[in-house]
């Protein structure tokens, strides 16, 4: 008798498994004097909310292994991912392409973050279309747009006016879109 296949959820990685945003934050406001928060970023990237005489310092932030080392984890997204194992196949997806030397500190921040997510279930990648899964959690909209499962979009500051795919705005709700039924 075949078993039907797991489903398969695919999951991003920054503002979905590690608060960028928070991490960013802190340095930004630290080196530059600011008091920037989340609400500043609402339906904006980074570049077009910072004044513009920053832009350089803080593209480099993006250009250095230890900034991606240090990001925190989002609450609850431990707990809620390995549940979610136990009944799905879970891959995490990361546009690391967009950032070519976050990939060494990337998968290390998954070893010691989420030890449970076997190495051939992280799939770094530049067009997540190619992703075959049946749910993608993922903050930025340009990778769900072509997706050819379920889009699911998690709440970050620059996609909060989006509206096209169902939102989660934290952990506890992916638990109870997917585990609570």
């Amino acid at each position: 008798m075949v078993q039907d296949r797991m489903r398969r959820v695919a999951i991003d990685m920054d503002e979905v498994m590690a608060d960028t945003m928070a991490h960013y934050l802190q340095r930004y406001n630290e080196e530059f004097g600011q008091s920037l928060t989340t609400t500043d970023f609402h339906g904006r990237f980074v570049f077009e909310v910072i004044d513009a005489a920053h832009r350089e310092r803080v593209r480099e932030y993006f250009e250095q292994e230890e900034f991606f080392a240090g990001i925190p984890v989002m609450p609850g997204s431990q707990d809620v991912v390995q549940e979610l194992t136990e009944r799905y196949e879970v891959f995490i997806t990361t546009a690391a392409m967009d950032v070519p030397c976050s990939f060494t500190a990337k998968f290390f921040w998954l070893q010691q973050h989420f030890p449970f997510i076997s190495t051939k279930n992280i799939v770094f990648c530049g067009d997540k279309s190619i992703i075959a899964a049946d749910y993608m959690i993922d903050d930025n909209v340009r990778h769900l747009r072509n997706f050819r499962g379920e889009g699911i979009l998690y709440t970050a500051p620059h996609n909060i006016y989006e509206q096209a795919f169902r939102r989660v705005d934290n952990w506890q709700d992916v638990r109870r879109l997917f585990l609570d039924r």
